[in-house]
């Protein structure tokens, strides 16, 4: 699991508050694909998810944590791959990545 912690903590560059401070915002539930209509998006669960993780010690973490952790690396390798042209600030790019933890702008 100590490769998986070591992506992960590379791949999420927002803290545990920044990422539900982010989560609150109207922007951040707008952006990702949703399972149904008027569900939280994927994105979003995930982020919240990434903070429960963030509060736990490296012992503590469950074989569902290392899952996940997982899942969110591969997310944020593909999707900064993917990067728009332009600025990308204010965009639903940057958005879905900070619902995955990562801010591409820091």
């Amino acid at each position: 699991m100590a490769d998986v912690h070591e992506e992960f903590r590379e791949a999420v560059n927002m803290t545990a508050s920044e990422l539900r401070g982010w989560l609150d915002t109207d922007e951040s539930r707008e952006v990702g694909q949703k399972r149904s209509e008027g569900a939280e998006s994927v994105g979003h669960d995930s982020g919240r998810k990434i903070v429960q993780i963030l509060g736990k010690k490296k012992a503590d973490l469950t074989d569902a944590d290392e899952q996940h952790m997982r899942k969110v690396v591969g997310y944020v390798h593909r999707h900064t791959a993917q990067r728009p042209d332009g600025d990308v600030t204010d965009s639903r790019w940057r958005y879905s990545l900070m619902n995955w933890g990562h801010d591409p702008l820091k």
